[in-house]
């Protein structure tokens, strides 16, 4: 079965979560079957092999289940993006807006280096406000983003658009569409 067609049929719908109206991608399931984790690590990760990425961050919380991995898989460091308060030492922060008020992510001091190869991931790509945060966090620090990984795009909330004019390749397994 291609992997996309699979991860699809793992992933869990639910309605109305976290609010009316969201149909919620619950990705949990695919961590019960270990084979289809390796495989959809393998097929985010060999994007990136001639790419020179020296630290993969994951995006709090969920970029932190595959983030690891495909770190390893690239000889990488790991480096995370957590929200505002959750780090004792920052080295950077950026604030950004939600469809409901604004956020901040912050990342811990010498996580993210000058000169830094970067590949950004997180398990989801909706309205990409997180991900350009990020994106603009390794850039104050000097680094260069060499791309970003998701497992799931939903196309229909623009954040692709939002992220194209980074310039940086946007690697997903599965997309839904409108």
């Amino acid at each position: 079965m291609l992997l996309a067609q699979e991860i699809r049929q793992t992933i869990r719908e639910i309605s109305d979560f976290p609010q009316p109206g969201v149909l919620f991608k619950d990705i949990t399931p695919l961590f019960l079957k270990p084979r289809l984790v390796e495989r959809c690590v393998e097929e985010l990760s060999r994007h990136f092999r001639v790419r020179d990425v020296n630290k993969v961050i994951g995006i709090e919380s969920r970029g932190f289940l595959l983030g690891p991995m495909i770190a390893q898989q690239l000889g990488a460091g790991f480096a995370i993006v957590r929200k505002k308060g959750k780090l004792p030492e920052i080295s950077g922060s950026v604030s950004y807006e939600l469809e409901y008020g604004t956020a901040t992510i912050e990342i811990a001091k010498d996580a993210i280096l000058p000169g830094d190869r970067v590949l950004i991931h997180d398990d989801l790509l909706a309205t990409g406000g997180t991900a350009r945060a990020t994106a603009q966090l390794v850039q104050q620090l000097g680094a260069e983003v060499a791309g970003f990984a998701f497992i799931i795009v939903l196309e229909e909330l623009g954040g692709r658009k939002l992220l194209e004019p980074i310039g940086a390749p946007i690697i997903h397994v599965v997309s839904y569409p409108r």
